[in-house]
C-alpha cells in the first residue's frame, strides 16, 4: 500500500470485472475507500470489496444502473453516505456489443450510448458538487481504442467511446476552475475474459511490443492520473495499448 490516496473516496462504475475490478483494487491499494460499482452482478461485485477488506482497505458494493439518472444520483448519494465525501470519480461502465449496421436497431444503438456517454454524464454531474468540495477531485473516464481507428460491426460502440474522448475535453474546460481534473484513459488489446469469440478487429491487431496488455497495465494509468502526480494535467487521452495505435 503505497498510501498516496489515503483518506480520498473513490466510485468506480462497471468495477465488478477485468478492467474495473484492477482499478478499485488499485485504488485500494494506495489508501483509498472504494465503491464497488455493477449493475446487476452483485456477487461479482460483493468480491471485488471482499478481496479489498480482506487487505486492510475499505469498500462497498452499490448496485445501480448508471444509464438511469435517478440510480447514478443514488449511486454518488450513497457513496456519500457511506464514507463522507468523493473524491474520484471512475467512468468505466460499459456495453460490449456487436452487430452490421444494417442490423443495428435504434434501441440497440441506444443501449450503448445510454451507459457509455448518458452514464458518465449523468455520474459526473451527480458527482460535481463532492468533487468541488474535495480540492483533490478527479474524473478519468474509459476510452476504446475503437474509437480512434473504427471498426467494423461497432459503429454504436465507437460512436459512444467517440463521444467519451469529447466530453472528456469539453469538461476539463468547465471543471478546470474548480481545480478539478479530467482525462481519458484508452486501453487497447488487453487480455481480459469475454464470452463468446475474439471481437474481429482484435483478432486482426499486434501491439508494437508483440503481446496483450493486462488490466492491471490500465489500472495503473488510470490511479496515476487521478492521483497527487498528475494535478496538472487535464483533459489528455492516455493510451494504454503497447503501441497498438500507432501500428
Amino acid at each position: 500500500m503505497d498510501a498516496s490516496l489515503a483518506g480520498s473516496v473513490v466510485l468506480v462504475t462497471g468495477a465488478a470485472r477485468n478492467i474495473g475490478r484492477e482499478i478499485a483494487l488499485a485504488f485500494a491499494g494506495a489508501g483509498a475507500a472504494v465503491v464497488v460499482n455493477a449493475k446487476s452482478s452483485e456477487s461479482d461485485a460483493t468480491a471485488v470489496a471482499n478481496e479489498i477488506v480482506a487487505g486492510g482497505g475499505r469498500a462497498t458494493v452499490v448496485l445501480a444502473d448508471v444509464a438511469v439518472e435517478d440510480d447514478a444520483q443514488r449511486l454518488v448519494d450513497e457513496t456519500v453516505a457511506r464514507f463522507g465525501r468523493l473524491d474520484v470519480l471512475v467512468n468505466n461502465a460499459a456495453l460490449r456489443d456487436e452487430a452490421p449496421f444494417e442490423e443495428l436497431s435504434l434501441a440497440r444503438w441506444h443501449a450503448v450510448l445510454d451507459v457509455v456517454l448518458d452514464g458518465a454524464f449523468s455520474c459526473s454531474r451527480a458527482a460535481l458538487p463532492h468533487l468541488r468540495a474535495s480540492g483533490r477531485g478527479a474524473i478519468v473516464n474509459l476510452g476504446g481504442l475503437t474509437a480512434h481507428t473504427g471498426a467494423r460491426n461497432r459503429t454504436h460502440v465507437v460512436t459512444a467511446k467517440a463521444g467519451l474522448v469529447g466530453f472528456t475535453r469539453a469538461l476539463a474546460h468547465d471543471l478546470g476552475p474548480d481545480g478539478i481534473t479530467v482525462n481519458c484513459v484508452v486501453p487497447g488489446l488487453i487480455d481480459t475474459v469475454r464470452s463468446g469469440a475474439e471481437p474481429g478487429h482484435r483478432a486482426q491487431r499486434t501491439t508494437l511490443l508483440g503481446r496483450k496488455g493486462a488490466p492491471q497495465d490500465v489500472a495503473s494509468a488510470v490511479l496515476w492520473l487521478a492521483g497527487p502526480h498528475a494535478r496538472y494535467i487535464t483533459g489528455q487521452t492516455l493510451h494504454v495499448d503497447g503501441g497498438l495505435y500507432l501500428g
